[in-house]
């Protein structure tokens, strides 16, 4: 298991070290300067704390049922918690069995685990397989429209966004606070970043509205402000 959890880590670490080097190497053909780069990347490694943090919590949580290698062989490769969580549930519940419970034997382990790496497989092979079809319409709606190309990937990106947090609203009050907290705080640093010109905040604000909701969701669970 921890040469599983290491050769994941190196194909994460190859695949990075491609990407950047592609990006280097496609920056001239868009226009892009080395300042941008520079920012552009330290915009994403800044973006990527706050869902890593969410995600660095619910392992450690996870580590008394699956193990240390098995948590960082699935969190380290797909990073989907809710994903991991919920096909090993229902694996275990083929088998009558209960995550950490007394009926979770090796026999049961072995089944959620077997269906958590098949699911992340299929991930990984259906971005594989369907990539090269997605850049050549990709090219033909640049041919047609290229204004279509940048308004279509922003909405879809709003619009994943959306659905995934108002997904998480009716299940309590402290998803509410943690939602229009967030989102109050974001839109704060991006007015304030294009009010004062501080490109700084811009590459922050999403650190800085997650921990903020983490912070103020935390409080009003401790007081217990929706408490039955």
């Amino acid at each position: 298991m921890w040469i599983c959890a290491l050769g994941v880590f190196a194909v994460i670490i190859v695949q990075t070290l491609i990407y950047v080097r592609a990006v280097r190497q496609a920056a001239p053909a868009v226009g892009m300067t080395s300042d941008e780069l520079k920012t552009s990347f330290r915009t994403g490694a800044v973006s990527a704390i706050g869902p890593s943090l969410a995600v660095v919590l619910v392992a450690v949580a996870l580590l008394t049922v699956f193990g240390t290698p098995a948590v960082l062989v699935r969190i380290g490769l797909i990073g989907s918690v809710s994903y991991e969580t919920a096909a090993a549930s229902i694996a275990a519940g083929t088998m009558e069995a209960e995550l950490g419970g007394p009926t979770y034997t090796q026999s049961v382990f072995a089944v959620a685990f077997m269906a958590m790496s098949l699911g992340g497989a299929m991930w990984m092979l259906a971005t594989l397989i369907f990539t090269p079809s997605l850049k050549r319409g990709d090219a033909k709606l640049r041919r047609v429209n290229p204004a279509v190309m940048i308004v279509v990937p922003g909405a879809a990106m709003l619009a994943a966004f959306f659905a995934l947090g108002f997904a998480e609203l009716p299940k309590s009050g402290y998803h509410v606070v943690a939602f229009f907290s967030s989102a109050a705080v974001m839109g704060a640093c991006l007015f304030l970043a294009k009010q004062l010109n501080l490109k700084w905040l811009r590459e922050w604000a999403l650190g800085i509205a997650i921990l903020t909701a983490l912070v103020l969701t935390y409080v009003a669970v401790s007081s217990g402000l929706f408490a039955a």
